[in-house]
This record gives C-alpha cells, structure tokens and sequence, in this order.
C-alpha cells in the first residue's frame, strides 16, 4: 500500500519530533519521514493537521488470541499444563484472529503483539509476534519463534502441586528448568557427533528449541515477580549462558542496580490490578520510573486479559504521573520492546524500512482524554474513530464494520 501522511505532529519516538511533518509509505513501508518530504504524483494522501501521528504501540507480553474473551473454556489455550517442559508447544498455534481483543487493541493504537503462552508451566512454549489484524495468523505474522516463555514463583509449583506430581516448590520448579537444559546441553553434544560422523540423527522438537536458547538464538522470556525469584532467574541464566528477559518483575526496582549491570531488561506489568497474591504485595506503578532511572532498559505490559490491551498507553500515563520520563514512557510501548524482542527492524519506530504502521491520534497519546483517530498496518487502513464510532476493516471480506 502506498500512502502519505502528511501535515501531522509526527513523533518518530527514535529522532526528534517534527511539527508540520510527512510519512511516506510505498508498498507497505516507511521509505521517508520528515518536514520537506515530496509525496509522489497519485500518492493517496492523509491530512494529519491538528493531530500526534507515532508508530503503532507493541505489546511486548501478551495472550491475545489464545486467551479469547467472552469464549470461557472454548478460548482458553494459554496453558498445556500436562507436561511442565512444553518448549516444544507453539503459540502459534493456538491464536484466534477472530478474538475481540484485536479489535481492541486497535482502538488503542497497539499494531504488534507478542503473544506467549501462560505461566502454569516452567517452560511453557515459544511465543510469537503478530500484528493486530488479519484472516489468519500466517498472514499476520512477524516473527517466530520470538522467545521461549518459562515460569518461576506461585503459579507453576500451584499447577503441579494440585496434581501431586513435580514441581510443587521453588527448588522443583529450578530443578526442572536446570534438568531440561542440561538434557539440551547433552543433545547438542549428540548432534554434533552425529553430524561430524554423517550419521543420522533422532531430532526432539523440545531439546531442539532449547537449544536455540543455548545458542544465543532465543532470549528466555521469564515469568518472574518476587525479588528472589529474580535472582534465580539471573542465576540459572548464568549457569547456562543464555539471554534473559525478566517478563513482570514486580520487584525488580529491588534489583535495579543488578538488572542494568548485567543489561537485563525487564517487561513490566500488568499495572493496574491488585494485589491479588503475595508475588503482587509491591506492585506500584512506581516501578517502572525506579527501574528507568537505574538504567535498566523497559517494556510496559497490559498481560492481556489481566489488564485490557488498550489500556496499554494509559499504564505508560499513570507511570509517568508515579515518576516515569515521558519520553521513557512512549519507548516502553512502542521501540523499546520492540527491541527486547528482536523486533525493531520491523515496528516500534517511524524510520525509512519498516513496516508502515501508523496511528494518528487526535492529541498526545499520554493525555489519558486523547483518542486513536486512524490506525494503518502496512499502510493500509484498518481502524478509524468518526463521529463518535469506531470502524474496524474487516480482513475477510475487506470491508468495514462497527465494532
């Protein structure tokens, strides 16, 4: 698709704002953003004047899809909970483009998911990023696998401890985690052999995407909220030598100076809920604002559905009125984690060579009063707010309906 935007505040999150300033997307992609830029003759052209034009929001953690809303146990796909490895499971394979939450999350200018399969095992799968719209998830697809999703603390040992089986503690949980890696280890070493002597080789979808992770392929996505659960992430990550990405971390601000040491970053959130367990007891949305300014590199997370996925920008509000820079606030949610997950030379920014996904809002989208006016994934329209009623474009039959 080609378009132009013109006219608008532009705000490519990676450079300096533009007043007055022009996106133009060829085929799909941004190919040049500025204050002077020349739209070519039959461009189809889209007036900005009076409104904030960004890159589409990225939701670094979420389960949009496999965690369908309004569906109960017919949408519910999160969690194989009947085998606490589950690296070989695929998120993939489970997302409903039909659910409401994509909807949903172009209402809130969220474009890009990366959707994960849930915390009820230690390793619980391969997550995926998408964007927001379209018939099938292969044509919504950005990359995959993005990561491998693990789980430590409450919810893990819960699952299994109900069933009587490992893990049903902490020391369980670690243990299954060291014992599937130390399998990974011995299986490379077995691969390698075999493939030095030309001999055949019996391939395990498990061992194989750990693997990955050992090889620096895969960051590991885990699930982690107390402190001390922190550590153990950090110390199973060094024994092993993979890269980690702290998804939660709700008392992560307690390791901060640790996590900008090692250059972990952390996923952050959900925001907005209770303090339902003990994991939550130092959940604030002063978090954020104390990680940033030790340098720890940030994603904001609505965990959809624990916290609706367009209410993603109002987090990034409420962190900023708690002490988070503005301009931190808007790369939580939109380079930043496309950067943590391997992503950023597709989405997260406005810059010749990405993808040309655009949402024009009507004023600053940290003003929680401010509204996603038009929302383009590849340049083409897939979302509009007029005269007080939202439109979304149909994939299937290419056409609009209200929503």
């Amino acid at each position: 698709m080609n378009l132009a935007i013109t006219s608008g505040y532009v705000v490519p999150v990676v450079g300096d704002p533009i007043d007055g300033g022009t996106v133009l997307i060829q085929n799909g992609k941004i190919v040049e953003v500025g204050a002077d830029v020349r739209v070519p003759e039959g461009t189809p052209v889209v007036d900005a004047r009076g409104g904030w034009v960004l890159p589409g929001f990225v939701e670094a953690h979420g389960h949009l899809g496999v965690y369908e809303e309004a569906e109960g146990w017919a949408g519910q796909d999160t969690n194989e909970m009947t085998d606490p490895n589950g690296a070989r499971l695929r998120a993939l394979d489970a997302i409903n483009p039909a659910d409401l939450a994509f909807a949903d999350a172009l209402s809130g200018g969220v474009t890009s998911a990366v959707i994960k399969p849930g915390s009820g095992n230690p390793i619980g799968g391969q997550t995926v990023a998408v964007k927001c719209w379209g018939r099938s998830v292969d044509e919504m697809l950005i990359k995959e696998p993005v990561s491998v999703k693990s789980a430590l603390g409450e919810n893990p040992k819960r699952v299994y401890g109900d069933q009587k089986k490992l893990p049903s503690t902490r020391q369980g949980v670690a243990a299954v985690i060291r014992d599937a890696f130390m399998k990974a280890q011995d299986y490379k070493a077995r691969r390698a052999a075999a493939a030095a002597e030309d001999k055949p080789f019996d391939r395990d979808g498990t061992l194989e995407i750990l693997a990955r992770v050992l090889d620096g392929e895969l960051p590991w996505c885990q699930h982690t909220h107390r402190a001390d659960d922190i550590a153990t992430a950090l110390r199973l990550a060094d024994e092993f030598g993979y890269r980690v990405v702290i998804n939660h971390g709700t008392e992560g601000h307690l390791l901060a100076d640790t996590l900008a040491a090692k250059d972990v970053p952390v996923i952050i959130g959900p925001l907005f809920t209770s303090r339902s367990k003990v994991e939550l007891r130092q959940r604030s949305l002063r978090n954020p604002g104390i990680l940033a300014r030790a340098g720890v590199r940030l994603a904001i997370t609505t965990d959809h559905p624990v916290v609706p996925i367009h209410f993603l920008v109002h987090q990034a509000t409420l962190a900023v009125k708690e002490g988070l820079d503005p301009a931190t606030a808007l790369r939580s949610i939109t380079h930043d984690p496309a950067a943590i997950m391997g992503i950023d030379d597709r989405v997260g920014s406005l810059r010749p060579g990405l993808d040309g996904d655009v949402v024009i809002w009507d004023g600053d989208p940290l003003d929680v009063m401010s509204r996603a006016l038009r929302v383009f994934i590849s340049g083409q329209e897939v979302y509009s707010y007029t005269e007080g009623e939202p439109v979304v474009a149909d994939p299937y039959y290419r056409e609009s309906t209200n929503r």
